[in-house]
């Protein structure tokens, strides 16, 4: 390494330090005391005492954890492609030439700055069973339903029935869809008019130049915005936990691993426990992330390959 190498690498490592302190301090070291601590029975007050691999063989026994993974599998496979097609629909309708788009765009972004707790209470009083918005809007669809087919369907009592728990919990999450449409926004200023003009050409219309040159050229946004989306769901945790007043939901369908972690570190204070759960979410999320790269992978267009 030449002398002028060896500049130009001290000053990188100048720069690039308030980050390095800030990765090995909020990152790198409670991901490895969180191993060290999960293979101890530690209460926060006391000291740590080494048990093995006994939180694991709990865990694997416990019918709690693998409640709140299968409500966390759930909440992931119904949010993640709901909030993803929603997000490319705005963001297409939202980049269309029309007079107001500007201010349309800022409206469908605010929601997404909301605190995560204020988002909590406001879809908790949405989904009142009684008196939610979204219920007085459902009615006169349900009556409209009951007078032609003489049923007698009801809106949902989203937030005390274990079987509509989870869908409204979804339909919150759709609250924050405005930060995934800003930056497919962004990507799709990137696809080049020639391509639309020579589809024009050969006699393609909307759709298909939706399919086969929109959806390909922002293929990487689609797939960025799919793994940030994989990562938020399985670390949901404020908006459940807000909606249900720190509780678990009806029937427990709104424990989710995240929720759970909280309840074993904080409330019943055994916090090797609690990192336990917490390694075994990181190592589940670090999976799916890796095997979806993996298959994502030969979907993926890059403009310089």
């Amino acid at each position: 390494m030449t002398r002028h190498e060896k500049r130009n690498l001290r000053v990188g490592l100048i720069f690039i330090s308030p980050w390095l302190a800030g990765f090995i301090l909020m990152s790198l070291y409670p991901l490895i005391s969180s191993g060290y601590y999960s293979l101890t029975d530690y209460s926060v007050l006391s000291k740590p005492v080494y048990t093995g691999l006994d939180n694991y063989r709990e865990l694997m026994r416990d019918e709690l954890f693998w409640q709140s993974l299968w409500n966390t599998f759930y909440f992931a496979a119904l949010s993640i492609p709901i909030n993803l097609v929603s997000a490319i629909l705005l963001a297409v309708l939202l980049n269309f030439d029309l007079p107001g788009k500007k201010i349309f765009r800022t409206v469908y972004f605010l929601p997404s700055l909301v605190p995560m707790v204020c988002l909590g209470v406001l879809w908790q009083w949405m989904l009142n069973g009684q008196m939610g918005l979204i219920n007085q809007m459902l009615s006169p669809l349900c009556d409209a339903i009951n007078a032609v087919l003489g049923t007698s369907v009801n809106p949902p009592n989203w937030l005390a029935d274990p079987a509509y728990a989870k869908l409204g919990l979804v339909l919150a999450s759709m609250w924050g869809v405005g930060n995934a449409v800003v930056i497919f926004l962004a990507g799709l200023q990137d696809v080049p008019r020639a391509l639309y003009e020579a589809a024009e050409i050969d006699g393609c219309g909307f759709w298909r130049k939706t399919v086969h040159v929109t959806l390909p050229i922002i293929s990487p946004v689609i797939y960025f915005n799919g793994i940030m989306g994989l990562i938020g769901s399985f670390q949901v945790f404020a908006v459940p936990y807000v909606m249900t007043n720190g509780g678990e939901g009806p029937g427990r369908s709104l424990l989710f691993a995240a929720t759970y972690v909280f309840n074993k570190g904080f409330q019943a204070w055994s916090m090797g426990y609690a990192c336990a759960i917490a390694l075994i979410l990181f190592v589940i999320i670090l999976v799916l992330t890796l095997l979806a790269s993996y298959v994502a992978e030969r979907h993926i267009y890059y403009a310089g390959k």
